[in-house]
Parts: structure tokens; sequence; C-alpha cells
């Protein structure tokens, strides 16, 4: 049971559906941030619900506006569900500002689930989303997160890897900026153990939200009661299977393709005879549209 900040008291927690709470930016181009949470949530099991932080006018050329959200809205929305639905773990992305990234902070510290924080400062097509006040900021965040998600760059600015180890959470240091030929990513965990995936490279520009899609699958994987290790692990072959299924739309940095190439309601139509609907007829309807 998770009290929100007025003293009210959550629904327990759902085992078949777990419920994570993204706290993050809207991309009006559908492929980061708030809309690549909810369809990576999704696709994998889980109820999503948002915490918008801000809004950004962007799509694959890079991000033309940024309307911060102010703190006190971030904070009812955070409230609103936790207060209702119930949450089992939280994501926090793009935070937009160091007013709200404290506020957010002082707020978690009262709701006891696994947070997954992906500090991000700079998005796929270059265009800066966090200021340094806000990167400083980022401290009080990583002092209450389960697993910090940076890539290379972003772990250089927070002071390298034992500066983030130092506020007591894991630190999954994302590889896809190395110029290695094979990709490494590696989990290190509180108390010295090391864990490391390798991927191959995929030549391509469409991977807009891949550390969105990666840090929220990493929390509906602890949301549903899934290690750590196995949770990174799910996550990491997910984003790779979306960057392998991208649907190639927009002139440069395209998003990666969450639906993973099928239609998962055609999938689903076999499932539904056992809740009152007939599968057969609804397949004859639609398995033949395109």
């Amino acid at each position: 049971m998770v009290p929100d900040r007025s003293g009210r008291t959550a629904v327990p927690v759902t085992a078949n559906c777990p419920r994570i709470l993204s706290i993050a930016g809207s991309d009006s181009g559908g492929g980061a941030g708030i809309q690549a949470d909810i369809k990576t949530i999704t696709m994998l099991g889980g109820h999503a619900m948002t915490a918008i932080t801000a809004i950004t006018a962007q799509n694959t050329l890079g991000v033309q506006a940024v309307h911060q959200v102010p703190t006190k809205m971030v904070l009812d929305q955070i409230e609103a569900v936790v207060g209702d639905i119930g949450v089992d773990a939280i994501k926090i992305g793009m935070i937009g500002n160091a007013k709200t990234a404290l506020a957010v902070a002082d707020y978690l510290m009262q709701i006891k689930v696994p947070v997954v924080f992906d500090p991000v400062m700079v998005a796929t097509s270059g265009s800066e989303l966090a200021d340094a006040e806000t990167i400083a900021a980022f401290e009080k965040i990583m002092k209450l997160a389960t697993v910090v998600t940076p890539n290379i760059p972003e772990a250089m600015t927070l002071g390298g890897e034992d500066v983030i180890l130092s506020n007591g959470c894991h630190l999954l240091l994302k590889g896809g900026h190395s110029d290695e030929p094979k990709i490494t990513d590696r989990l290190f965990v509180q108390g010295g153990g090391v864990y490391e995936w390798f991927s191959d490279r995929v030549d391509t520009v469409h991977t807009h939200g891949t550390g969105c899609s990666l840090a929220s699958a990493l929390a509906e994987g602890l949301a549903r009661g899934l290690s750590l290790e196995d949770s990174v692990d799910r996550g990491i072959s997910f984003v790779q299977a979306a960057i392998r299924s991208a649907p190639a739309i927009g002139l440069e940095h395209g998003p990666v393709g969450h639906t993973l190439g099928i239609v998962p309601f055609y999938l689903a139509l076999e499932h539904l005879d056992q809740t009152g609907f007939s599968a057969q007829e609804l397949a004859a309807r639609w398995n033949d549209k395109p």
C-alpha cells in the first residue's frame, strides 16, 4: 500500500498488470519521452501512467520548442494517479528544470517503490533538454533511485561511474555512444558486481527513443517483480528488436518500432472467445485489412 502526499492510501500492488508511472516530457513526434514510455510499458504488459514535465514541439529533425509544465502541476499529476490507481514502479526521464527535479525528489522519498532514473540531457537529434542547474539537481534524484541509466556522455557529465554509484544507486551504463564495433551495456551493482550485455550495431539513424524505451522497460520489469538483471536483459532485448523494426519515418532520426513490426490486435483475436467475443467473427472482419 502506497500513501500519497496527503496521507491517503493507494490500492494494493497488482500482480498481473503492474502500474508504472512515467515522469517525463512529451515528444510531439511520438518517438521518445512519454510517448515511447507508454508504448513500451503497454507492449510489455504493464499499465502506463504519466506526469508530464514538459511539452516539446519535436520531430525527427530535432526539438523546435519546449514549454515547461509548472512544478505544482507535475506534482498534482503524480498525486492524482498515486492516490487512486497506485504505483508499482516509477520511471523518470526529462525532468524540465531544477525546481521540478527537487520537488519530485522530495515527493518520491515518501513512495517506497523501484525508481528508474534516465538522466536525459540531450535528445537523439542533439537538442539540449537540461541546463546546468537542472543537471546539478539530478544528485537528489540519484540518491533515491534504484538504478540510473545514463549513456556515456551523460555519465561523464554526472561525474563518472564512481560518483554516480556513491549515491547508493545501481548504474546501467549504456554503450551506444562508444566507438566500439559492438555495443556493450554494463550494469554496475552496489557491492561491486558488474554485468555486461553485448549487442550488434544496426546501421540506421532510426534510433530515436531508445534510451526512454530501455528505462521504461526496466521499470516495467521491476514493477512485476523481475530481478534487476532480468529486467535489464529483457529491456535490452526489447530495444534491440524495436530498432530492427523501425518504420523508417521522418527525414532524419526516426523512432524505433515499438510494436516490433506486428499488429498486436490481430494476435489477440484468438484469445477473445473466453471473454464473450467471437474471435472468428473478428478475425474475418479484420485479418484481411492492410
